[in-house]
């Protein structure tokens, strides 16, 4: 079986200082991390990774797990100067998660930003894929934006989450039905025991997708975890609060060397 396709942007900011890479959230694109990137270009190169179908990935033509999108993430890692330290959204954090077992060595310290272990029931996982096939992911966008913003985010940054909607809609149904059918069979609850290295478990204070008790079963699951909360943030924090955002995954990276 092929790696699903993904997409990495090239890596800004210090040469010969450690690599960071961030992972998007499912229909989000690399512009989620967009205004996070300066501030940590500051002292890591950072390079950030599409989902298939996905901004600048190819679409998927078979079906593919999340540990698979790990390995194929873990492949991008190789071609730079590694290891690396990695912080994803939502399905990004889930990868992280599976890089951390299934890569060992590969990442050195991560951060789940609005993200859990196993993400509700994956009947839900299915209806979507199902609606996606059927109606296209412009059917998502009015859930989506209730989802993923906080109430006042999207007034407060009006181009940006446009942007992110935008990237919604533009994603391959196909691939975002198999993102969705691959978050329907993620669980690796029982597995966090298995991560040694230092993680982060971001949350949004208002998020309901992965809430804080989800970022508390990460960090008390690993060996060495701690959480971190957004004030005012609901799923995509980086885009919400992204200066908030930067602070605590330079504090926390910094402290991880």
């Amino acid at each position: 079986m092929t790696q699903p396709p993904v997409a990495f942007t090239p890596p800004i900011g210090v040469d010969g200082a450690p690599l960071l890479v961030l992972g998007p959230s499912l229909g989000t694109s690399t512009i989620l991390w967009e205004d996070v990137v300066p501030a940590l270009a500051a002292n890591y190169r950072v390079t950030a990774w599409d989902l298939p179908g996905h901004g600048g990935a190819k679409p998927a033509t078979e079906p593919f797990a999340v540990g698979e999108v790990a390995d194929a993430v873990a492949a991008g890692i190789g071609e730079f100067d590694g290891p690396a330290l990695y912080a994803g959204v939502s399905f990004g954090g889930a990868v992280g998660l599976e890089l951390l077992l299934r890569h060992p060595g590969l990442v050195t310290a991560a951060a789940t930003v609005c993200s859990s272990p196993r993400f509700g029931d994956p009947a839900n996982w299915t209806d979507r894929a199902a609606q996606v096939r059927t109606q296209g992911t412009g059917s998502l966008i009015v859930g989506a934006a209730q989802r993923w913003f906080a109430p006042g985010s999207i007034e407060r940054r009006p181009v940006l989450a446009g942007r992110l909607l935008h990237s919604l809609r533009d994603a391959d149904d196909a691939s975002y039905a198999l993102c969705c059918e691959a978050l329907a069979q993620y669980d690796v609850t029982a597995r966090l025991g298995e991560i040694e290295v230092p993680l982060l478990a971001v949350f949004g204070e208002h998020d309901e997708v992965s809430p804080e008790a989800h970022a508390s079963t990460i960090a008390a699951g690993v060996r060495d975890g701690r959480t971190a909360r957004i004030d005012g943030a609901s799923h995509l924090a980086p885009a919400e609060f992204p200066d908030e955002v930067a602070r605590v995954l330079l504090d926390f990276f910094g402290g991880a060397r």
